[in-house]
């Protein structure tokens, strides 16, 4: 326990390392992972966790904040174990975050059907949201998606080639719109085509081509936009600085939803449009009045797309909807996710 408790404080303080990733935290919770009943043996309360494990992970995350300010821990998780970021002095183990590996499986699974299937798969989308707030998540896009055959992100995504460039874009736009701290594997920033190769470096050269740029800016610029706007990054673990604008309309596989800043001063509207079609006067109630900037299209030409959008901007009508007072009509480009901004 000391060796590995050294060993991690090593990577952090002589390597200045930010964070550390726990692999397979469940395999140690449990002693019956994986295993068939008499290949384990119970706790001395005769339970199925393994109370060692737990408290090592205790002692981890109580002395990592400790000596390494700002150093954060990671638990790749993958069962309802309670608290796995619940404070240490709270019963918790005390991780900064927790991998969320069902939002990455139902999305991904979402994103891999053609879009005429996709509303028969609608809450695939939308069930993350289910369970968002039981713990502090981080929304990953890992490795061990990209590997063993697997293929990459862009081939992964259904259509032509244009379409599947697009679906990606579409997809990362509503990760980054979406609460939760944000993952993704590298290679992925520039729709990689190949999948990971630990013996190759990521293929740089793809920037040659204007749709791997186009990507790569469009990660830039969603970057960007996340650390500014307080709204998407400062609320993430407050549910009450998010709510749905649209969840329920599988016809046309459009999702929106509505993100508060913490001073309520700043509201974002992201829109996603997970069909090739587009659609022309979508309206949608907001919760407030005012002119709402269009602050980011993935569908715009500098990252690939087709430049189908607002013209910049969309005033709200006094016409009710969504349980609103007044709304916005907006154009929806194919495959693709639309940031608004008010105030």
């Amino acid at each position: 326990k000391g060796f590995l408790i050294a060993s991690a404080l090593d990577w952090l303080e002589r390597f200045h390392i930010d964070a550390l990733r726990v692999d397979a935290v469940a395999s140690m919770l449990y002693r019956d992972y994986s295993r068939k009943a008499g290949e384990w043996i119970p706790n001395r309360y005769g339970g199925r966790e393994n109370l060692e494990a737990v408290e090592f992970f205790k002692h981890l995350n109580s002395i990592v904040p400790q000596r390494c300010s700002g150093a954060v821990t990671l638990a790749e998780e993958s069962t309802a174990w309670p608290g796995v970021t619940k404070p240490v002095e709270e019963g918790g183990l005390g991780f900064t975050y927790k991998w969320n590996m069902g939002w990455m499986h139902d999305t991904l699974h979402y994103m891999e059907q053609d879009p005429v299937y996709r509303s028969y798969n609608h809450g695939a989308f939308t069930f993350g949201m289910v369970y968002a707030y039981t713990e502090r998540f981080v929304l990953p896009l890992s490795h061990d998606e990209v590997v063993h055959g697997k293929g990459s992100l862009l081939r992964k995504m259904p259509g032509d080639e244009w379409q599947k460039f697009a679906n990606l874009r579409a997809y990362l736009g509503y990760m980054w719109a979406h609460p939760g701290k944000k993952l993704l594997f590298m290679g992925c920033e520039i729709a990689q085509v190949t999948e990971w190769n630990h013996d190759a470096q990521v293929s740089w050269e793809l920037l040659d081509d204007p749709r791997h740029a186009g990507m790569q800016r469009l990660v830039r610029d969603l970057n960007r936009i996340y650390q500014t706007e307080p709204a998407l990054h400062a609320t993430d673990f407050d549910p009450a600085a998010f709510a749905w604008a649209v969840v329920d309309d599988a016809a046309n596989s459009v999702f929106a939803m509505l993100r508060t800043a913490p001073d309520g001063g700043s509201i974002i509207l992201a829109v996603s449009n997970m069909t090739p079609v587009p659609r022309y006067g979508y309206r949608i109630g907001v919760p407030r009045a005012g002119t709402w900037q269009e602050i980011l299209n993935t569908d715009a030409l500098g990252y690939g797309g087709s430049n189908v959008g607002n013209g910049g901007s969309v005033t709200t009508e006094e016409v009710p909807a969504h349980g609103q007072d007044v709304s916005v009509q907006l154009v929806l480009p194919p495959l693709a996710t639309v940031l608004f901004r008010l105030g």
